[in-house]
């Protein structure tokens, strides 16, 4: 008789291929699942444990999520993420990239982490061109290529330059997507594609891209998946309508769950199985929100290894004490319980241009003045970044703003001021914005977790406070402070790169949820307080947003001056 190291008896397990739990036995040899059916008698092994009642899936595969967006390293996140049950990610890590480029990525993804962690090259970095932000690092074609030849990379990570994707000039993107089909004919090219329909989507598709995984609607995912792109669905999409239409038309082949940006703060509270739980909730079949946690983003990036409980898989697992609330017993990874590995202790060492990123110079008062030639005494009109409450996209409204004495009134129009600095060059540039619907109270809010350029980014209704968020951001090398008044009194410094912490999730954690706190306080209003200041830099993101070079529109990446007069 074979031996295998572990045998689980008379427990519900869940079969992808059938998208049912049968009553059946697990053995599992060498990390791999060995043999499963029903009364499994035909082995000896060095450990049973009897299961009766519970219920076991396959850990949970995270096709799409970003390590350094969530502010940490892949040891802590992963630590953070595998007492819930996500045992494999799929990290497309392009905010260390753009700020260290290709030596700064290496390094960083090379650190170890107690989950199994598979790789997107970075596609845009920069997300746009470098006559509209500045970064730290670039990935062309030869990166593309060096990446290529690493087998943790299974995807080419989240394109979102769509009006270079779509253009007839032969673009960065173009060759990359190029580059990647040509070495890697099957490999995943996952995009980012908000709000994209019709002939926009077709572009998009022709161009080459396989995935979505933007904010949703119900008709978006229909249209999209009717075309033939694999859809991935994060928090920010799981609207009731948006689940109905998955539901109704079957669409469990075609979707996954994913995390994307997941805040320090709410990773204490869980991760992938949040969602599987909120897909249960809202309607869905635990099999089938299973199957889309599990076995669809395993096989959509081509790991036919994990995802399932059958022979020659790896041995991830959950046991599950209740199915349709999704409660976690316990968590195996490789066979393992996951409470029997013990936490590494040592400290990775991390590159020098990932040490010492940040090199703005520190500002005074009197260059926070935001003054006009336009006119001396009377109004100029305004372009104005407006945010909404849900979600991170921005609108683009005009107003006019009295001017005193060559010095522009935006405290009094009720606006918050807003400064982007080039912080990969002491003598970098710096470019101002004005913000409606931001913060009222008076204070400020400033990061060098800036999406996707990640320079040095300062938002408020006191100068004093933002001078001294500046300095503070420089001095730590990094970091997301806010202040109320004059005074700092929430925040985190990132000294890796100017976007990760090497605190773990517990106390990072903590520390952003104050900033959340602190902006709550201040009047900010959005579904995510942290992510929406971030991605006012996002120059790919609608509709208008700021970087180091000035105030771009999206969709078709023009300059548009601050001030102006008709």
């Amino acid at each position: 008789m074979t031996q295998v190291d572990l045998l689980i008896k008379n427990a519900n397990v869940y079969n992808v291929f059938l998208r049912k739990f049968i009553k059946e036995d697990i053995s599992v040899k060498d990390g791999k699942f060995y043999w499963v059916k029903p009364n499994l008698n035909e082995v000896t092994a060095k450990r049973i444990i009897d299961m009766s009642g519970k219920y076991i899936t396959p850990g949970l595969v995270d096709a799409h999520m970003h390590i350094d967006s969530s502010m940490t390293t892949p040891k802590n996140m992963g630590e953070a993420i595998l007492k819930f049950g996500t045992t494999t990610i799929i990290a497309d890590d392009h905010e260390i990239a753009n700020v260290a480029g290709l030596r700064g990525l290496k390094k960083f993804i090379n650190e170890p982490s107690p989950v199994d962690i598979f790789f997107g090259i970075p596609s845009s970095v920069p997300s746009t061109n470098k006559e509209m932000e500045t970064t730290g690092g670039v990935i062309g074609v030869a990166e593309v290529k060096e990446l290529l030849k690493d087998p943790r990379i299974v995807c080419l990570g989240e394109v979102m330059n769509f009006k270079d994707m779509t253009s007839s000039q032969d673009t960065l993107i173009k060759r990359i997507i190029a580059t990647c089909r040509k070495e890697r004919p099957t490999l995943p090219l996952e995009g980012h594609i908000p709000a994209y329909h019709d002939e926009d989507l077709a572009k998009v598709l022709f161009a080459g891209v396989t995935t979505d995984h933007t904010q949703q609607t119900a008709q978006l995912v229909d249209e999209k998946v009717r075309n033939g792109m694999f859809v991935e669905i994060q928090k920010k999409s799981m609207h009731q309508d948006v689940m109905e239409t998955i539901i109704s038309n079957e669409y469990f082949e075609h979707v996954a769950l994913v995390t994307d940006d997941s805040m320090p703060d709410t990773l204490m509270e869980g991760h992938l199985n949040q969602l599987v739980r909120d897909a249960i909730r809202m309607g869905m079949r635990p099999e089938d929100a299973i199957y889309i946690s599990t076995y669809t983003p395993a096989r959509h990036m081509g790991l036919w290894d994990r995802g399932a409980i059958a022979p020659g898989r790896v041995a991830d697992f959950i046991i599950l004490s209740d199915l349709n609330s999704f409660s976690i017993d316990s968590v195996y990874k490789n066979g393992h319980k996951v409470h029997d590995f013990p936490k590494e202790t040592d400290q990775y060492e991390f590159s020098d241009n990932l040490n010492n990123s940040v090199k703005a110079r520190k500002l005074r008062l009197k260059d926070l003045e935001l003054k006009t030639d336009l006119v001396t005494d009377g109004t100029v009109n305004a372009n104005i970044i407006q945010l909404n409450e849900v979600g991170t996209f921005t609108n683009h409204i005009t107003r006019k703003i009295k001017v005193k004495n060559g010095q522009v009134c935006w405290k009094e129009a009720g606006l918050a001021l807003i400064f982007v600095q080039n912080r990969y060059d002491a003598d970098g540039g710096i470019s101002f914005g004005l913000v409606d619907r931001a913060i009222i109270g008076d204070g400020a809010v400033g990061a060098t977790w800036c999406h996707d350029h990640h320079n040095l980014m300062v938002m408020g209704t006191n100068l004093q406070a933002m001078l001294k968020i500046q300095h503070k951001l420089i001095d730590e090398q990094g970091g997301y402070y806010a202040a109320i008044g004059e005074e700092i009194v929430s925040g985190t410094s990132l000294p890796v790169g100017g976007v990760v912490s090497r605190e773990p999730i517990s106390v990072l954690g903590e520390k952003i949820a104050d900033v959340r706190k602190t902006l709550q306080k201040l009047g900010y209003k959005n579904t995510n307080e942290i992510m929406s200041f971030s991605t006012l830099s996002l120059l790919v993101s609608p509709s208008l947003k700021i970087s180091d070079k000035g105030i771009f529109t999206v969709k078709d990446q023009e300059k548009v001056p601050l001030l102006f007069r008709k």
